[in-house]
């Protein structure tokens, strides 16, 4: 899946997306009601021209922070190719890298659509439970996005939560903090430009991008790049 920066999350798609969850689960009464939905869309953006400047967040790490190299994951929730990568190839490179102390892993969102920004926006609505939601979010991808409309799809997303421990009011809260939400897009767009990210998944394996591969030609790779840190390392 490939994107451009220019186009993705313009004010009118970023005010539409914090306004989704409100709608999906409303829907009945905006459909009846078009004017209070119209007022409820210009006061999103009023709100989202007044919000203070997007803060560049900390990335979520997964493995020991000492590990010899680390690789970056630019990945989207409704991706299909990475939820593919998840399935086939994530579980070696966790038992093999990550778990063994060789690799310290991060993955960081990309937001190609309002469904993938309130996914990313649940993922990290707790950070101490990132990976766990991910894992559910990418591993049964086909299921919660098999929505039919978008009250199921929040519904599901819903569930998702719940299964990781958050409370309705929590996921609620995250969903409806305007500036966290600003602070998740302005981190994507300045990560994915510093690294000239075009497609996911997109790997940044010790400085270097590699795109999606099958994993015994990624896992070939980061040997070579493991090797190379290793051979870098000062001695003790």
């Amino acid at each position: 899946m490939t994107f451009e920066l220019r186009h993705l999350l313009t004010a009118s798609l970023f005010s539409a997306a914090l306004s989704m969850p409100a709608f999906a689960q409303d829907s009945a009464t905006q459909a009846d009601d078009a004017e209070t939905a119209a007022e409820s869309s210009d006061a999103a953006e009023s709100e989202t021209a007044a919000q203070a400047e997007p803060q560049i967040l900390d990335d979520v790490v997964l493995g020991d922070e000492s590990a010899p190299l680390t690789i970056y994951e630019y990945a989207s929730f409704t991706c299909p190719h990475c939820a593919a990568f998840h399935e086939d190839g994530f579980p070696q490179l966790k038992s093999e890298y990550i778990d063994t102390g060789k690799v310290r892993f991060i993955q960081r969102d990309v937001y190609f659509d309002q469904v993938g920004l309130w996914a990313g926006i649940l993922a990290r609505c707790d950070e101490d439970k990132f990976y766990p939601v991910a894992d559910m979010l990418m591993g049964g991808q086909d299921e919660w996005m098999g929505a039919k409309n978008g009250e199921e799809l929040v519904a599901n997303l819903r569930k998702i939560g719940a299964k990781a421990g958050m409370t309705a009011e929590q996921i609620d809260a995250c969903w409806a903090d305007g500036d966290r939400v600003a602070d998740l897009v302005a981190t994507f767009q300045h990560n994915a430009a510093e690294d000239e990210i075009n497609a996911t998944p997109t790997f940044m394996i010790g400085g270097e991008q590699v795109s999606n591969q099958p994993w015994t030609d990624l896992k070939a790779v980061i040997d070579e790049k493991l090797a190379e840190a290793e051979d870098a390392a000062p001695a003790e």
